[in-house]
């Protein structure tokens, strides 16, 4: 049985100081950052979390790093200096999105940062995409292990809560397209999502300012029902905003973080509208400057940001490369239009 979309009339369209971690006899370094943007780290609300999707951008010289440094090894090593940025206390760990990670290896990305940072962490695509994938992304087949959750619980939730400790944050189910016979019944996806959050570990949503909590994340807005944000209100459960090509806009999606009640905003600023994946890679490398600017996106955002820190809910937005440009440079720029709205 299907069920209206919020969106039917428009078209669908990431203490002690952090280790330091070396090569060579040498840390990665960070940016030497202005004044201007400690000031405005230090003026931006302690619950707003800014990050970026990832950390490992050799264009970000300057910006967020101090010397220039290969990917592989800002992979391995940027997330001390990366941390040190006044604004980014939050990052989005994507790669837990192709596999699952060991609880050794959440606990050394956690020992990089500092008291104060968390983590928005993805779910392995292996529990939340309903079909598998050849290597181009076309579909091969179903995928059995989709909302699983006796196997997501100790292969995601338990190490990623273990690990990260007091630096997790939201834990955001992607769901990437949902093949047709699911979008055609979208009560009964409803209700086979509700059984599988139901089944993992509990995570209050109350405690969300300390206790890292669940987030869902969809790519079809034919799913984003009433049911549905009844549902994730239900098991106390985030919307998590999704700025793509392939969803509304972040205006008409507020009408759907509105309808699950009170609790934290989460928004993942992906992709600018309209463009694909691959081809805002292509022309927004190397990724530090502002190629298109999205004002109506960063203002939604900015005004949500302010309501929900004005209802004491703390706040996290990444944002991608793909979303302007580069990461850094979109972040500040919502901050301050953050700050112009107190």
């Amino acid at each position: 049985m299907t069920q209206a979309s919020f969106f039917d009339d428009e078209p669908a369209a990431p203490s002690p100081k952090p280790h330091a971690q070396r090569a060579g006899g040498k840390a990665v370094p960070a940016a030497e950052h202005p004044e201007p943007l400690r000031e405005l780290g230090a003026a931006l609300s302690k619950d707003v979390y800014l990050g970026t999707s990832s950390w490992s951008f050799a264009g970000w010289n300057g910006l967020v790093y101090g010397a220039e440094v290969s990917e592989s090894r800002l992979s391995r090593e940027g997330l001390p200096a990366y941390s040190a940025h006044p604004l980014l206390r939050s990052v989005s760990l994507d790669r837990t999105f192709y596999a699952p990670l060991s609880q050794a290896q959440y606990a050394r990305h956690a020992s990089q940062v500092p008291d104060g940072f968390r983590f928005v962490v993805k779910c392995p695509n292996l529990f939340t995409d309903a079909v598998r994938r050849g290597e181009r992304g076309a579909p091969t087949g179903p995928n059995p292990n989709f909302l699983d959750a006796a196997e997501a619980a100790p292969h995601f939730v338990e190490p990623c809560v273990a690990g990260l400790g007091a630096k997790a944050g939201p834990l955001v189910f992607q769901f990437s397209p949902l093949p047709l016979e699911i979008l055609a019944d979208t009560a009964a996806f409803v209700e086979r999502l509700s059984a599988f959050l139901a089944a993992l570990p509990s995570l209050p949503l109350a405690q969300a300012h300390e206790q890292p909590f669940y987030a869902v994340e969809f790519r079809d807005p034919d799913v984003v029902t009433p049911r549905m944000m009844r549902m994730l209100a239900e098991r106390g459960v985030r919307y998590c905003v999704a700025i793509h090509a392939r969803m509304p806009s972040a205006e008409r999606q507020m009408q759907a973080v509105a309808a699950t009640g009170p609790g934290p905003l989460v928004v993942r600023w992906s992709l600018l509208a309209g463009k694909r994946y691959d081809d805002a890679k292509a022309r927004f490398f190397p990724f530090d400057k502002i190629v298109i600017p999205d004002p109506a996106t960063r203002s939604a955002l900015a005004r949500a940001s302010r309501a929900a820190r004005d209802a004491g809910q703390p706040v996290w937005i990444t944002a991608n490369n793909k979303a302007e440009g580069s990461a850094p440079r979109t972040l500040e720029l919502l901050a301050r239009e953050i700050l112009a709205l107190s």
